[in-house]
C-alpha cells in the first residue's frame, strides 16, 4: 500500500484496524475478497461502519464504495448505522411465529418501547428481525448480543427485559440460554 492511500486511511481507521485488515489481506489471493472480514473488523472496533469508513476500507481494498456497500448492505449482521450496547435479533420464522414468536415480539416492543430498526433511549438495546436463527426446535428463540436465547415465554421476556435502564445481563431469563 502506497504512503499516500496510508495517510488518507488514517484519518478514518485507526492504526490497529488497517493492521487487522492486512493481516487478513495476507492471507487470500488478492485485497478484495478481505471484504467481509475488513467491515467485520472495523464493526468489532466501532460497533457499526460508518459510511467514511467504509469509503476507506473500499481504498485499501482496491474497490469501488458501491461495489462494498453492495456486500455490507447484503450481510444483515454488518450494521450500516449506529445500533445500541446489545443488539436483539429476533427470529420471525414460521416456526417461531406457530410458537407464539408474534405475540412475543409485540410484548418486547412495548417493554422496550421500541419498534423495529429501532434503538432504546439508553442505547441499551436495538431491535432487529432475522428470519432465522436456526434454532426451531426450541420456538421461539432470539439472540441479545451473542447469547441465544430460545423456548421463550411472556415470563422469561419480563424477566431478561426487567429493567431495561440496568445490565440485566446476568439475569435469568426462564427458557433456556445457550452460547453454541
Amino acid at each position: 500500500m502506497s504512503e499516500a492511500v496510508n495517510n488518507s486511511l488514517i484519518n478514518a481507521l485507526s492504526d490497529a484496524e488497517i493492521s487487522e485488515i492486512e493481516a487478513e489481506i495476507s492471507h487470500l489471493p488478492d485485497r478484495r475478497s478481505a471484504a467481509i472480514d475488513a467491515l467485520k473488523i472495523v464493526q468489532r472496533h466501532r460497533g457499526w461502519v460508518s459510511d467514511s469508513s467504509l469509503s476507506s476500507i473500499a481504498k485499501l481494498l482496491g474497490m469501488s464504495e458501491a461495489e462494498l456497500d453492495g456486500i455490507a448492505t447484503f450481510y444483515n449482521l454488518i450494521y450500516r448505522k449506529p445500533v445500541g450496547d446489545k443488539v436483539i435479533l429476533y427470529c420471525d420464522s414460521v416456526t417461531c411465529w406457530i410458537m407464539g414468536g408474534d405475540n412475543l415480539s409485540r410484548k418486547i416492543k412495548s417493554k422496550l418501547n421500541i419498534e423495529y430498526g429501532e434503538t432504546t433511549a439508553d442505547n441499551k438495546y436495538t431491535l432487529l428481525p432475522v428470519t432465522c436463527l436456526g434454532d426451531c426446535d426450541h420456538a421461539p428463540a432470539m439472540m441479545v448480543g451473542d447469547e441465544l436465547h430460545h423456548d421463550l415465554t411472556e415470563q422469561s421476556i419480563d424477566s431478561l427485559f426487567s429493567d431495561a435502564s440496568d445490565d440485566t445481563s446476568n439475569n435469568p431469563i426462564g427458557g433456556e440460554t445457550s452460547n453454541d
